[in-house]
């Protein structure tokens, strides 16, 4: 059962990346009237490559980015296909398209486009529209579900101002780069970028770089550039960062050196290390991770980016005091995302219908004033609030709308390529003989035997 035309709402998704899409999905299920708005001319998000890198800030340091996307060219995915796919629709491997399981950027993108096709999404997004600013119409001062939301919107020369009953910001968090703080960065001259506009090794050919960060992007860029780099010197936060398997690495280059953090950057192109040591580099690559970034949200100071925690939100989705008709899709970061999405996607829809409905404002504030402390008690910086970790959260939230749990095999097969990394992160995405039971189960499971009608496919 669909919500009814009375409270049938017209809502603005930002953004038509994975979170957009099946975000957009759930809004038409339930009957409402959804507008997506996407400034790049196709589908994505993230997983859309633009090599075109030129006129974006090395650093990022623009509010309103000019490129979107971080993803280099030579990106595979550190997670297997299989557990990536949403809940109605499985990532499988298709004839003449890459058919590893760990594949590379484009065949996401390329499931992206097959879901987008598949449920007819393309009509409700308006492409190449650049949000500039979204402010509420008129804020009472108290909570209210009649709130509504002007979004301003730029597509070429043209501005467009539209009035909306509820706004889903589904904008990503990976492209917003986020840099350390260290001593001289302003005075050394030579080549300084963020990982968010590297492309390919070639124009490192010959230099000593120094890459910031032992993150996924870190250990990934530094194995590019052993083929085509004089010297790489990765510079890790803290030595219980270095896994078995970057170990492993580090010991087979020659032209592959570890050192702990910078201690400062020199006018001569010298990077001084903590330990003392230090290397005359020609350039510097920031794998340093992403800030969460609104620039055109306007809500009076009501929501908030505080050393990267977006808050207050209920369960990384709700603003209490604006809720439901401003939420948020895809903040959340270390889990099996595409799913995740999905259910978050299906609460906001069913809220704003009035199939279910969110607890009082002084419930979800003491929830949140609870998550935020047991982040604490564990040690979790502030910076890593949305960083989830957890299967169990994961299941909990489901249990919100009925949403079904993670299956064991999607567990399972996300633990094993953690594992495998860990000892080996050279192969890890091309050998795995520990999946094959787990794999028998994940193909004969109810979410790989569906009926997908793949005529309905362009």
């Amino acid at each position: 059962m669909i919500c009814s035309r009375a409270i049938s709402k017209k809502v603005c998704v930002i953004g038509a990346g994975p979170s957009g899409l099946v975000t957009a999905r759930e809004m038409r299920k339930e009957g409402h009237n959804v507008v997506v708005l996407e400034q790049n001319h196709d589908i994505g998000g993230q997983w859309l490559y633009n090599p075109e890198v030129e006129d974006e800030d090395p650093l990022g340091k623009n509010d309103f980015m000019k490129v979107h996307s971080s993803v280099y060219s030579s990106l595979r995915l550190a997670s297997p296909r299989e557990i990536m796919g949403f809940t109605d629709f499985p990532f499988v491997i298709k004839k003449d398209r890459d058919v590893r399981r760990f594949p590379g950027h484009r065949e996401v993108l390329l499931y992206l486009q097959d879901f987008c096709d598949y449920f007819e999404l393309r009509g409700m997004i308006r492409f190449n529209t650049v949000v500039v600013n979204v402010q509420m119409l008129e804020y009472p001062g108290v909570l209210g579900e009649d709130l509504k939301w002007v979004v301003r919107s730029k597509e070429v020369e043209k501005e467009v101002e539209e009035v909306f009953d509820a706004v889903v910001v589904a904008t990503g968090h990976y492209s917003k780069p986020r840099l350390p703080k260290i001593k001289g960065m302003d005075v050394w001259r030579r080549k300084q970028l963020h990982s968010h506009v590297y492309r390919i090794p070639e124009p490192f050919k010959n230099e000593v770089v120094v890459v910031v960060g032992s993150s996924i992007s870190g250990q990934d860029i530094s194995m590019e550039l052993v083929d085509v780099a004089k010297k790489i010197h990765l510079s890790a936060k803290s030595s219980h960062a270095i896994s078995q398997g970057l170990s492993k690495v580090i010991s087979k280059y020659d032209t592959l050196h570890l050192h702990p953090q910078i201690e400062s950057l020199h006018e001569d192109g010298k990077v001084l290390f903590n330990d003392g040591s230090w290397v005359i580099a020609d350039s510097l690559i920031y794998c340093t991770g992403y800030s969460y970034s609104f620039p055109f949200l306007d809500t009076k100071g009501i929501v908030a980016i505080d050393d990267n925690r977006v808050g207050p939100l209920f369960e990384h989705t709700f603003p209490p005091s604006l809720a439901p008709s401003l939420s948020f899709v895809g903040i959340p970061g270390k889990l099996i995302g595409f799913p995740f999405f999905e259910a978050q996607a299906k609460w906001i829809a069913q809220l704003l219908c009035g199939k279910t409905r969110l607890p009082s404002w002084d419930d979800m504030m003491l929830s949140i004033e609870e998550f935020y402390q047991s982040r604490d008690i564990a040690g979790i910086p502030k910076n890593h609030t949305h960083d989830i970790s957890s299967f169990e959260y994961c299941d909990k939230y489901g249990d919100y709308i009925g949403f079904p749990r993670l299956e064991k095999w999607r567990k399972e097969l996300c633990l094993s390529s953690v594992r495998n990394a860990e000892i080996d992160l050279e192969t890890f995405r091309d050998v795995y003989h520990e999946d094959e039971e787990m794999l028998q189960q994940a193909y004969q499971s109810s979410h790989f035997t569906q009926i997908i009608d793949q005529s309905r496919i362009p």
